[in-house]
């Protein structure tokens, strides 16, 4: 023990450790864990909690100045305008004097004097939690999967600081090893993270670490995807995280190349066995991996991912990497998260390290939470009644208000609506429209406390969308009926997808067009006495939903498609 804090006290003053673990660590790692010091609180909460999703309101961020300092100004500089920041640190007037040197005001900036060992703080900072029947903020901790003491003392220094209680995930006195960079939560009692978690701990049963993750964090449903074979940390944050409760963003390397091929199987299991806690499947956006400036990917480059973000409230801040896919990234995050303000910082220089911005920074949750779980929307069917908005809105303090703001695409103004509630849960409804016609909305609650929060979270800025569907044309042959049919497949696809059309004894016309009824794509099908496969290219138009629409002499039917 006295040997690892006398290589590793002060690595961090001018060459910062690295994510992964060094040999002069493996060498001491198991003198290292028989010489740890007793857990202090591995009893969890009296009653499962619930673990948030990184999406959700925010109160602050940790850094831990140990190296970077450049890069971590910049994530200091944005993030200050949406939440407090901590800095850990053991030489303040040396980091505000480096910060006002770079104009960044010493505003929401709160330094804090601790030991630590890295600027891994993602790995080993403090897990935020609600606790049941009160929501008061809690701390989840773990055993830190490196030789770092001071690192592993950090959560314990935090929750003292902010008095707040926290749990030491183990089963009696035996700890759990984990990373926070391999685990992400959607706020229902799901959790994602890669296999590393079974592999650092073979004292355990996956049942065993299965009921550890549900005792301290309410993880239900916990979902275990392969390691990569070219990354190095098998860190879930290195290629996929989640937007909010449905929406997936994915990383995606060219075809064949690197762990794209691991990736998409990865995806194509969590897609095939899990959906969303609405019952619904998943929404997944894709994000490329950058390659090196030779034009190499991983093993013969660094790890450069796009989704190493971090969301704190209505600021997100981005990876980028001098390559000329950032505005492409960037553009892709714009379009999944409208409204949110978008912002790259160029992380090149820490990739090397296999880590970016969310492997440097730790977010601390919001008090009070106010937890609206709201199934969004997507394109409808038109009808006469109108379209239903539901939402199951949760503060333990009682909510006071709830509001539905709506309006089609060429109102200025939102129009507001009280939600009724029933069974625990709030309805309104959006009138009938006019088919074709695009609607905006979102949702408004006010607790007890006076505290409003809106979903998506920057509302009225950004906003849930979705466009009247024309229900004429979708009366045709249903599905499992005798008459006309079709398949899409793959859909979603990337643009590329293919039609199954059931027989037709006269000629059928094909077509695909956009939400505005403009054509994409059309032919003719020749009659034919058995199915028809159409193999249609899109890859020319933009992402969003499509018409796909079968006419001929009897009937007409369409299907939608979305491309991404």
């Amino acid at each position: 023990m006295l040997f690892s804090l006398f290589i590793f006290g002060d690595a961090h003053a001018d060459d910062p450790l690295p994510k992964w673990m060094t040999e002069e660590e493996k060498a001491i790692y198991e003198d290292y864990l028989k010489g740890r010091p007793e857990p202090l609180n591995t009893t969890p909460p009296d009653v499962s909690p619930r673990t948030p999703g990184e999406f959700e309101e925010a109160q602050a961020v940790i850094v831990t100045w140990a190296g970077y300092s450049a890069e971590l100004r910049e994530i200091v500089r944005y993030a200050q305008s949406a939440v407090e920041v901590y800095i850990i640190t053991d030489n303040q007037s040396s980091v505000e004097n480096y910060l006002s040197n770079g104009n960044v005001p010493l505003d929401n900036i709160i330094f804090l004097n601790a030991p630590y060992n890295t600027v891994w703080v993602r790995d080993y900072g403090p897990q935020s939690v609600y606790l049941d029947g009160t929501d008061e903020l809690a701390f989840i901790d773990w055993d830190y999967n490196r030789p770092r003491p001071q690192d592993n003392q950090v959560p314990q220094f935090m929750a003292d600081y902010l008095d707040l209680d926290i749990f030491q995930m183990a089963q009696g006195n035996n700890l759990l090893t984990a990373t926070g960079g391999n685990f992400m939560a959607d706020g229902f009692g799901q959790g994602f993270s890669s296999k590393l978690i079974l592999a650092e701990n073979p004292g355990f049963t996956e049942s065993q670490i299965d009921q550890i993750k549900y005792d301290f964090k309410g993880i239900d449903t916990y979902i275990k995807m392969d390691e990569l074979p070219f990354d190095n940390i098998s860190h879930l944050d290195m290629h996929m995280k989640l937007l909010d409760d449905e929406t997936l963003l994915v990383g995606e390397f060219p075809e064949g190349v690197s762990d794209g091929p691991y990736i998409e199987a990865n995806l194509d299991y969590l897609t095939s066995n899990y959906q969303t806690a609405y019952g619904r499947p998943f929404q997944v956006v894709r994000v490329p991996m950058a390659p090196s400036p030779t034009g190499n990917y991983p093993p013969n480059a660094h790890y450069r991912t796009y989704t190493n973000s971090i969301m704190l409230n209505e600021v997100v801040l981005v990876p980028v990497y001098g390559s000329y896919l950032d505005s492409d990234a960037l553009e892709i995050y714009e379009e999944a998260l409208p409204g949110y303000e978008i912002v790259g910082i160029n992380m090149d220089n820490v990739i090397a390290a296999s880590g970016a911005i969310h492997c440097v920074t730790r977010e601390i949750m919001a008090d009070d939470p106010i937890h609206i779980a709201h199934p969004r929307l997507f394109d409808q069917d038109h009808h006469e009644d109108g379209f239903e908005v539901t939402a199951a809105i949760h503060n333990e303090a009682g909510i006071d208000e709830a509001r539905l703001f709506w309006k089609t695409e060429d109102q200025d103004e939102f129009t507001a609506v009280d939600m009724v509630l029933e069974s625990d849960t709030f309805y309104a409804h959006i009138p009938a429209q006019p088919c074709l016609t695009e609607i905006a909305y979102y949702i408004s609650a006010t607790n007890a406390n006076d505290k409003t929060i809106s979903r998506p979270l920057v509302a009225p800025d950004g906003y849930f969308t979705f466009t009247v569907l024309d229900d004429e044309e979708t009366t045709g042959i249903q599905a499992g009926q005798d008459g006309l049919r079709q398949n899409i497949y793959p859909n979603p696809s990337q643009g590329e997808f293919t039609l199954s059309m059931s027989p037709s004894n006269t000629d059928t016309r094909l077509q695909v067009t956009n939400l505005h009824g403009e054509v994409v794509y059309e032919d003719v099908i020749n009659a034919s006495n058995g199915e028809t496969l159409k193999h249609i290219n899109l890859q020319h138009v933009s992402p969003g939903l499509y018409i796909v629409r079968l006419t001929n002499a009897e009937e007409r039917i369409t299907e939608k498609v979305m491309i991404q």
